[in-house]
């Protein structure tokens, strides 16, 4: 009989281990916004193309996780969070995953000082995906 409990038991506690990680991959702050090329600067970027980016920054954890969808652009070559207010271009302070077949989307740490920058002035900050075409950014918005 105990051959059969404890594999029972084991079981139970990964399916409460996998919902609690669950539970930790909802935490921190959420920011979800829409990217679009007429926004991107200097240069505007591609006025046909489109997509969201969501971004979950967890201070606590040192985390910054992102799902980025794009569509109507040439494949991405790159993506990223910079730092500047909307109508300036800044430098990058995360890089992130290029969605090159339409999505991408991953986990990368930040410091504790950075992610709580980022929730605290999130109008400073903002994502852009760049491709060949357009090469300093195809796609953007501001975080905030």
């Amino acid at each position: 009989m105990r051959r059969i409990v404890i594999p029972a038991v084991l079981a139970a506690a990964a399916v409460l281990g996998t919902a609690a990680a669950n539970a930790q991959d909802d935490s921190g702050k959420r920011f979800r916004v829409m990217l679009e090329g007429e926004v991107e600067v200097p240069v505007q970027g591609d006025p046909d193309g489109t997509g969201t980016a969501t971004v979950r920054i967890n201070p606590g954890q040192g985390q910054l996780c992102y799902t980025l969808a794009v569509r109507d652009i040439q494949p991405a070559t790159a993506a990223h969070i910079h730092e500047a207010p909307a109508g300036s271009a800044g430098p990058v302070v995360v890089g992130l995953t290029a969605p090159t077949s339409g999505s991408s989307s991953g986990c990368v740490s930040v410091s504790r000082a950075q992610a709580l920058e980022i929730i605290r002035e999130p109008e400073n900050y903002y994502v852009n995906v760049h491709n060949a075409q357009y090469p300093g950014g195809a796609l953007r918005a501001q975080l905030g």
